[in-house]
């Protein structure tokens, strides 16, 4: 027996105890949902979409280098205001153009001065004879931009099926303010991503229990009842609704967040406190997981602020940016060690799990119901299986969006299991936010949950 096979046979997991020694190896990561370097599956599944590359306030009089998808880019917006992300290396001879100069128009490499414009056209060869055509020969490489609510867009993938820049409808709406964020997190995207699904993660992390073991309570009080959970499928299996039910003394939370594929998730409220009926309140957060490489990701995001999600003025729109959050402690790898031990947060779970999650280690359990739907969609996305997305079509609509919180003043019953309410209520409550995606206009879909949560309220409160 070779000692290949006598490795796998011998060293099988056994149920006993101190039996380390047989769990040594690590087996290879998912590379199916993992790796999204240029030709991969999940790589090519990426480029379908626009993703944010970089901050606006990150394009300064000197060009920013980046690494995107596997790929080696630079950034820069030219003197006339245009912005213009083209690969890194020099068409010519390869020098980065990094060290490039900005022009009136386009970006001219220091090396021999060639000037390359945002759509990859070679505007000058100046080394060149003046006769002489090597610049309309070829293009150098370039991708289309778009520049929203202070993120950079880039759309990497076949010119030819670009599809519009998407819409959500909260997108601009009145009286809202938003401010761009974005941190390196330096793990596998999906470990963030799969972040988003997993609700129970709020009950231990951030919130009084953790405070019980020692670290501070992160989320408010309320966070730390346990959820009684809802699960749905949308937008033709790309994308996820799921709810999180709470009891806060006479009234039940409902908590609804959202996530798009490939990597786009909203999150209803940060500070809410439960103490009084919410019939609607709309999302105070967006973030996309975007792959630098296998190993590295950002989490760019926009911080939504306005009196709805954040009635006390809690959030801080001084303290947002680059590798800045307001939010909650732990959302970027900026403190020490022991503080991180003494007080982990979400950048030290994601990081924490390897560089890329060895998921075939993990036990997977009834809480973990949103992981393992999350990962079976974004298989099926990947290969091809799922339904259009919306992110892909040419409505001209915006596309509905469903995170949000309700809180109903529904005390509990005498002689009846809370549990069994809090699943009824969370039930139809889940129930009126998706039948709500099929309505496209954004203030009607508002009337509509909150007039059907609120009828609800009205209708256990008779029972």
């Amino acid at each position: 027996m070779s000692l290949e096979k006598q490795t796998k046979v011998d060293r099988a997991p056994p149920n006993i105890p101190f039996g380390g020694y047989y769990l040594q190896q690590t087996p290879e990561d998912d590379p199916e949902l993992t790796r999204t370097g240029p030709g991969t599956p999940c790589g090519e599944y990426f480029r379908k979409f626009w993703h944010p590359v970089c901050l606006s306030e990150e394009l300064t009089e000197l060009p920013l280098a980046v690494r995107i998808l596997g790929e080696d880019l630079v950034i820069f917006r030219d003197k006339t205001g245009r912005v213009g992300v083209l690969h890194r290396h020099c068409s010519h001879r390869g020098t980065s153009l990094g060290y490039g100069i900005i022009g009136e128009r386009g970006l001219r490499c220091c090396y021999h001065g060639w000037l390359f414009d945002v759509d990859g056209t070679i505007l000058e060869t100046p080394g060149e004879p003046p006769d002489s055509r090597l610049r309309d020969s070829f293009r150098h490489g370039a991708y289309v931009a778009e520049e929203r609510y202070g993120l950079v867009f880039a759309y990497m993938g076949p010119p030819e099926s670009m599809p519009p820049f998407p819409r959500f409808d909260v997108d601009d709406v009145p009286g809202d303010r938003v401010k761009p964020f974005s941190t390196h997190v330096p793990c596998n995207w999906l470990q963030q991503h799969e972040n988003n699904v997993d609700p129970w993660h709020v009950v231990f992390l951030h919130s009084v229990l953790q405070a019980e073991l020692g670290a501070s309570a992160q989320m408010t009080e309320e966070h730390g009842a346990f959820p009684v959970m809802h699960w749905r499928e949308t937008h033709g299996d790309n994308g996820m609704l799921w709810s999180a039910s709470r009891r806060v003394n006479d009234f039940i939370w409902v908590r609804v967040f959202q996530t798009l594929l490939p990597n786009h998730g909203w999150t209803p409220s940060i500070w809410m406190e439960a103490d009084e009926s919410v019939y609607f309140h709309r999302v105070s957060m967006d973030r996309w997981s975007v792959p630098i490489d296998d190993s590295n990701h950002y989490v760019f995001g926009l911080r939504h602020f306005n009196e709805e999600v954040d009635p006390k003025g809690r959030g801080d729109w001084d303290t947002i940016g680059k590798e800045k959050v307001d939010f909650l402690d732990g959302q970027t790898g900026n403190r020490s060690y022991e503080e991180q031990q003494r007080d982990p947060g979400d950048w030290e779970v994601w990081v924490s799990q390897r560089t890329i999650a060895a998921r075939n280690l993990e036990h997977l359990g009834k809480t973990d119901l949103g992981i393992a739907m999350m990962r079976r969609t974004l298989r099926q996305a990947v290969r091809g299986e799922a339904g259009p997305s919306p992110l892909l079509e040419s409505s001209g609509r915006a596309v509905p969006t469903c995170s949000s919180d309700c809180v109903l003043h529904i005390p509990p019953r005498a002689g009846a299991h809370d549990r069994a309410l809090l699943e009824e209520v969370g039930g139809s409550v889940t129930d009126i936010v998706l039948d709500s995606l099929e309505m496209y206009d954004r203030e009607a879909r508002r009337k509509h949950v909150a007039d059907a949560v609120r009828n609800l309220e009205t209708d256990m409160q008779a029972q």
